[in-house]
């Protein structure tokens, strides 16, 4: 008999896991081979090959991972932006049209600014904290709108709810990258999306150690975005899938304490003289706050703030901090800090940056799940020279 688990927590440990287990192994094994024997299967995308992204490994995720956001069904890619790439050029086709929120990730942002056009894609960016002004965006030829949970560096919340309201109303699919919050906090099909995806390198894997993607949606979506990665060839492989598949299994227990941990580093910020400004939607400061609580179970680990000083001093505090490793990307186990303008977001002009609010002296932390108390006590010393 098929078993259904109530809560997440459950989920994370027991979605998606084979019954009867095999051989008796409690852990997934790793399905390292190419290829499998044939017997009969029709049509070519169901032909078990790791391209195909079918191989027992990949199964047992895209289970785990719809179970996980109440999708139908879900799929793994070879990154974060596989997973980007391959849903807009399924969703998408030459002469179409999308809204997009602005202040995206750098990546996102570079690839609709700068490679739709070479294969017959349009675009605008929309404010989405302004509803009203969509429409006036909206063109016959628009199949899409697509945002982030919350905005990377910013941390800003869009008004999710209105658009859904506004794809819905205007025939239009709505696509967000859930990378930041993870299903622990938000579960955007919950509220109506029709595809949620996510850079799986981040919380979803939490351990630094592989790059991967996932998109979960309605099956019949789904199945289009695979049979179109199936051609891309941006595939997991088999032993990515196994750390994946086993860095899912704490990520409650990461994610929660890693929005308990922010909170409190926020707060710190939010009061050290050294500090011009906190990003952080769990502060009541913040003007997205009451947005952010209404959406979402938790504010997440991502905190970015600006020192006083300017770029000098951020290189200075860059430089002192002796526990947070100065490194690209986030969610892992370790904190990790950075200067958007030097790494995620270096490929966007400086008037593309400015008009963004992505300054010098903007700093990003990924929270990690060292102890609270050690990081604030590591930030204050590298602020203390910072002046």
């Amino acid at each position: 008999m098929a078993r259904k688990f109530k809560s997440l927590e459950t989920q994370l440990i027991h979605a998606g896991e084979p019954e009867p287990r095999i051989e008796g192994a409690v852990s997934m094994p790793i399905f390292q081979s190419a290829t499998f024997e044939y017997f009969g299967e029709s049509p070519y995308d169901d032909l078990r090959y790791i391209r195909l992204n079918n191989t027992p490994n990949h199964k047992a995720l895209h289970q785990k991972l719809a179970a996980l956001e109440k999708g139908e069904e879900a799929l793994v890619t070879a990154s974060g932006m596989a997973a980007i790439s391959t849903t807009f050029f399924t969703v998408l086709s030459s002469g179409d049209h999308l809204l997009a929120q602005k202040g995206l990730y750098g990546g996102t942002h570079d690839f609709i600014s700068k490679d739709f056009s070479s294969f017959g894609l349009s675009f605008d960016f929309i404010d989405g904290d302004d509803p009203d002004s969509w429409k006036e965006k909206l063109r016959p030829n628009t199949r899409a709108v697509y945002v982030e949970s919350l905005t990377n560096p910013l941390l800003e919340v869009a008004d999710l709810k209105a658009v859904v309201e506004f794809a819905r109303e205007n025939d239009l699919l709505s696509l967000i990258d859930n990378t930041f919050t993870s299903p622990v906090n938000f579960r955007p099909l919950e509220w109506g999306f029709d595809l949620s995806l996510h850079s799986a390198t981040k919380y979803l894997n939490g351990h630094s150690d592989i790059v991967a993607g996932a998109v979960i949606g309605r099956a019949s979506q789904i199945e289009k975005i695979r049979h179109r990665l199936n051609h891309l060839g941006g595939s997991l492989d088999p032993h990515a899938c196994f750390l994946l598949h086993r860095g899912i299994k704490t990520l409650a227990l990461r994610v929660r304490y890693q929005n308990e941990s922010a909170l409190k580093i926020a707060q710190f910020l939010d009061n050290h003289p050294a500090v011009d400004k906190v990003h952080y939607p769990g502060l009541p400061t913040h003007p997205h706050h009451q947005r952010a609580c209404e959406f979402f179970e938790g504010c997440g680990g991502m905190v970015s703030f600006e020192v006083k000083g300017g770029l000098e001093a951020a290189q200075r505090f860059i430089e002192q901090t002796t526990l947070a490793i100065v490194a690209p990307s986030l969610g892992g186990v370790e904190t990790l800090v950075t200067r958007p303008v030097t790494t995620t977001h270096s490929g966007l002009s400086l008037p593309e940056r400015q008009q963004l609010g992505i300054t010098d002296n903007l700093i990003r932390i990924s929270v990690g799940i060292e102890a609270t108390q050690d990081l604030i006590e590591d930030f204050d010393q590298a602020l203390s020279v910072t002046s």
